[in-house]
């Protein structure tokens, strides 16, 4: 009895070190210098799955094993979720340290810039042609709503998203210009502020002749005359396409 009692004391103290030993070298293979020898860009697509997530970053060449990574997420990860998004992985990363990526969300920052002047038909095809969004655009924007500056957005971000964060700019700037507007402008409305400000801005491409121009214009309304302005023709014409 005796002796099956050392046996076993031995036998469980033999597993336990040979537990031990491979779990310390599981975390070191785990952190591990992997074998990217340069930087790599992968997308995890939203719902993937960590086996899904190891298979596309062995594709890309970031990791080797793919059987470690999912063991180190199951174990080593704190439990917390892997996001989904454009990643950038720099030469060597560990197994580790792209799961640590993956769950700081730190994805790539994409831009895209809306040049002033473009009417909305023009944006909306500057969107379609963005790569990196996704949808379509399901509420087409007023003439003149959308703000004309540079925008930035993650990899799997609506179109119809960045046509709001437009509109919302585009208010927001209009109501603070128009709260501190000349008292005796010819406007009834910022609407109609906004729609003499793009007359302008289509008439010259030259910002120092705006104020001269917009000076013209205004005081022809001053006088209820006609603004003659070649602009309106063309946009009545083309409804805002080339």
């Amino acid at each position: 009895m005796r002796r099956i009692l050392l046996s076993t004391v031995v036998l469980i103290a033999v597993f336990g070190l040979a537990a031990g030993a491979a779990a310390m070298w599981f975390v070191a293979f785990f952190d591990r210098d992997g074998p990217l020898t340069w930087k790599a860009t992968v997308i995890i697509r939203r719902g993937a799955g960590v086996a899904a997530i190891a298979d596309d970053l062995t594709r890309a060449g970031v990791i080797s094993e793919p059987w470690v990574f999912r063991l180190g997420v199951r174990f080593l990860a704190g439990g917390k979720p892997l996001r989904a998004g454009e990643f950038v992985f720099a030469p060597g990363v560990s197994a580790r340290e792209a799961v640590i990526l993956l769950q700081s969300g730190k994805t790539v920052i994409r831009k895209l810039t809306v040049a002033e002047g473009l009417t909305t038909q023009k944006i909306l095809t500057l969107l379609n042609r963005t790569e990196g969004l996704s949808g379509l655009v399901t509420e087409v924007p007023p003439e003149g709503s959308l703000m004309p500056e540079t925008y930035h957005f993650s990899f799997g971000d609506s179109r119809q998203q960045l046509i709001e964060r437009m509109r919302a700019a585009m208010t927001r700037v209009l109501g603070e210009l128009w709260r501190d507007r000349a008292p005796d402008l010819p406007l009834a409305s910022s609407a109609e502020a906004l729609v003499l400000a793009s007359i302008v801005e289509t008439e010259t491409a030259k910002p120092d002749e705006r104020a001269r121009i917009a000076g013209v214009f205004i005081n022809r309304l001053k006088k209820k005359m006609r603004l003659q302005s070649d602009p309106t023709v063309v946009y009545g014409l083309t409804e805002g396409g080339s």
